[in-house]
């Protein structure tokens, strides 16, 4: 029950920054926004680590699971082509980004950068948090693209 509520307050502190908030404005795979598609992704990574008694730091976790896909643009405008390679590249932004408004360490770096392993073939996730979210966003997207339509 204590891992419940360090997530609870993890997650409150963090979907109440206005910046985070701002990915609302944001659709990330069929009709879900880039924030709640960010949301699914923590809540997953949590069942995970809990499911599997992996005992995770909840704060590198849990932080690097909201801000996976903090890059604050609509990836789907064309944009003169600046967003054609945003598979390839938004994790280094969101990476960026996160570190730009809330500071995070080195750990949370690396799970935000690495979570889209193999097209950023040179971020391979090597700490169990990294992993947690690299599976937890596969199985969203996955689950998004094909049903949330």
């Amino acid at each position: 029950m204590e891992r419940d509520r360090v997530k609870q307050e993890i997650l409150s502190a963090l979907l109440s920054d206005s910046h985070v908030r701002e990915m609302k404005r944001f659709i990330q795979h069929g009709r879900v926004s880039t924030l709640e598609h960010c949301i699914h992704v923590a809540n997953l990574s949590y069942e995970i680590d809990k499911h599997l008694s992996l005992h995770s730091d909840l704060k590198v976790l849990l932080t690097g699971a909201v801000l996976h896909d903090f890059y604050l643009y609509d990836w789907h405008r064309y944009d003169n082509g600046t967003h054609r390679l945003h598979g390839f590249l938004h994790a280094e932004t969101a990476c960026r980004n996160a570190q730009k408004f809330f500071h995070i360490d080195d750990k949370t770096s690396h799970v935000i950068a690495s979570h889209m392993w193999p097209l950023n073939i040179t971020k391979l996730p090597h700490s169990k948090e990294a992993w947690i979210v690299w599976i937890a966003d596969k199985c969203v997207s996955l689950h998004e693209t094909l049903f949330r339509r």
